[in-house]
């Protein structure tokens, strides 16, 4: 257990520190955020967004090309853009249901590519039409910049960090049970220490 004012040691980014109650003697515990962990979570946050735009992008082009009877074809490559773009969106969330059954999205690599392919489905077939160059402006936006994102995750996948934020993330919820198995000891206490007084007035 960490003294006052000292950080746990371990390598996870993380410290425990007590901060005392005015009230009474009791000592409240609380956890730190680590650093690279809420990068992750930043990053992760800016990709989910960029499939929805993505999302957005391809509903609208799946609509006009329904609409105006134009191509068929794009519209239901569209649907299909759509549906694999909300799969990136899941991924982000690391939901255990979608990570069980595609153990490869576990792997940022495999992520990475993923994305890679949402981006070009919906930077392909574009209309140049000459009305159209508002929605072929948002669809470059939004390919390249989950290309983007997508060229980031394969070369972390590389590097090994999603090894590393899973280890981390393994450490802080250890921590954080730690932490409130301590503060439940310490609420027990409270209360022996309270039964104690009162018998003995």
């Amino acid at each position: 257990m960490p003294r006052e004012g000292e950080g746990e040691g371990g390598g996870g980014g993380e410290s425990l520190t007590r901060v005392s109650s005015t009230s009474g003697g009791s000592t409240r515990l609380r956890t730190r955020p680590d650093p690279f962990l809420v990068v992750c979570k930043c990053f992760s946050v800016i990709t989910s967004l960029t499939a929805i735009l993505c999302i957005a992008v391809n509903i609208l082009s799946a609509i006009r090309s329904f609409k105006d009877g134009s191509d068929v074809f794009d519209g239901i490559f569209r649907c299909y853009a759509v549906l694999i773009a909300a799969f990136v969106v899941l991924a982000e969330t690391e939901w255990e249901f979608i990570i069980k059954f595609w153990k490869v999205l576990e792997y940022w690599a495999g992520r990475g590519m993923l994305q890679i392919f949402v981006a070009v489905m919906t930077r392909a077939f574009p209309d140049y039409s000459s009305k159209q160059k508002d929605l072929i402006l948002l669809q470059n936006i939004a390919s390249y910049l989950l290309l983007a994102c997508g060229v980031v995750y394969v070369f972390m996948g590389i590097l090994c960090i999603g090894f590393l934020k899973r280890s981390r993330q393994q450490k802080e919820t250890t921590r954080e049970q730690a932490v409130k198995d301590l503060e439940e000891l310490e609420r027990r206490r409270e209360e022996l220490e309270q039964l104690l007084i009162e018998e003995r007035a």
